[in-house]
C-alpha cells in the first residue's frame, strides 16, 4: 500500500515528495495516518507476531508448513495463504539444507550384515528398529566426529558419542548409551551403513551382546539410511552451520543441548505427523 510505504519512509524523504512520485494526495495521506486501524490489519498484526515467535522458537528453522501445524497445536487456526503473507510482509526464510556428504569409510574388507531393515522406516513400534550414523562438525581444535542413535517410531535420538577420532570405539559408545537407555527387548534391528566402525568386530559383537539383528545399507546408497542423512542436514542447517565452536567442549555442550531440549522435545516432525519425537513416542505408548 502506498500510504504505508510512505510512513515507513517519512523519516527518509519528503512526505509531499513522496506523495507527488506515487501519485497520492498529502491529505489522503494525513488522513489515512488518523483513520482507526481495521479490523483485518490488526488481526494481520497478531497473526504477525505469532508467526514471528513460532519461527523464532524453532531457531528460524520452521517455514509454513510447519507454523501452521504449530499455531494449531496452540489452538490458532489459520490458513497457509495468511501464514505466507505474513511470512512474506515481515522477509521471515527458513534456513535451508545444504548438499549431503559422505564421512564413512565403507571401503574395506569386513563382514557385511544384510539390509534388514530395507528401506522400512515407517511403521515400527517403540524400541522395534533403530538407525545410526556418524557426521563431523568443525571446531577451532578440528573435526569432532558425532555418532547417533535414532529410533525409527518416533524419530527421537536416543543415544549419541562424539570423538575427536572417528574409531569404532566411536559407534560403540553411541549405541552403548542407547541401550542402557532405553533396555530395549531381544531382537531389534540395529541399521546402520557399512562403514568400517560399524563393521569392526567391536560393535558387531556389542550387537551380539544386546541380541540385537544387524542390518546394513548397501554400497553408497543413502537413501537406505534416509533418516539419519535428513536428521544429519537438520543439525547442521539448523544448528552447526549457523555457529563457530571455538572448541571441541563448547560443541560437545551445544550439540547436546539442541538434541535433548530442541529437537527431541521442542522440534515438530512431517513424518510423525507434525509433533514433536517426544510427544509422538507418548501417544504409542498409550495406544
Amino acid at each position: 500500500m502506498k500510504y504505508a510505504w510512505i510512513e515507513d519512509h517519512r523519516d527518509q524523504f519528503s512526505v509531499t515528495r513522496m506523495c507527488r512520485q506515487l501519485g497520492v494526495s498529502r491529505t489522503g495521506y494525513c488522513q489515512w495516518r488518523t483513520r482507526p486501524a481495521s479490523d483485518r490489519s490488526m488481526a494481520n498484526a497478531v497473526l504477525d507476531a505469532q508467526v514471528a515467535a513460532m519461527h523464532a522458537g524453532s531457531q528460524r528453522s520452521y517455514g509454513r508448513p510447519r507454523i501452521v501445524r504449530g499455531l494449531g497445536e496452540q489452538g490458532i487456526r489459520v490458513s497457509h495463504e495468511r501464514v505466507r503473507n505474513s511470512l512474506k510482509r515481515q522477509d521471515l526464510r527458513p534456513v535451508y539444507k545444504r548438499p549431503y556428504r559422505v564421512t564413512t569409510d565403507s571401503a574395506h574388507h569386513k563382514p557385511i550384515a544384510p539390509n534388514v531393515l530395507d528401506r522400512r522406516f515407517d511403521g515400527w513400534g517403540v524400541n522395534q528398529a533403530w538407525v545410526a550414523d556418524i557426521t563431523y562438525i568443525a571446531t577451532g581444535e578440528g573435526w569432532l566426529y558425532l555418532a547417533v542413535v535414532m529410533d525409527l517410531a518416533s524419530r527421537r535420538i536416543v543415544g549419541w558419542s562424539m570423538s575427536e577420532r572417528i574409531k569404532a570405539d566411536l559407534v560403540c559408545q553411541a549405541l552403548k548409551s542407547a541401550y542402557w537407555r532405553r533396555k530395549p527387548s531381544a531382537g531389534l534391528i540395529m541399521h546402520s551403513d557399512r562403514g568400517s566402525q560399524y563393521a569392526s568386530d567391536s560393535h558387531r559383537q556389542m550387537i551380539k551382546d544386546y541380541r540385537m539383528i544387524q542390518s546394513m545399507s548397501r554400497r553408497a546408497n543413502c537413501w537406505d539410511n534416509a533418516p539419519m542423512e535428513s536428521f544429519f542436514k537438520t543439525l547442521k542447517v539448523e544448528r552447526t552451520h549457523r555457529l563457530r565452536y571455538d572448541t571441541r567442549a563448547l560443541a560437545k555442550l551445544d550439540i547436546v543441548d539442541w538434541i535433548e531440549g530442541f529437537y527431541n522435545r521442542r522440534r515438530i516432525h512431517s513424518s510423525i505427523d507434525f509433533k514433536t519425537p517426544v510427544n509422538f513416542e507418548s501417544s504409542l505408548m498409550a495406544a
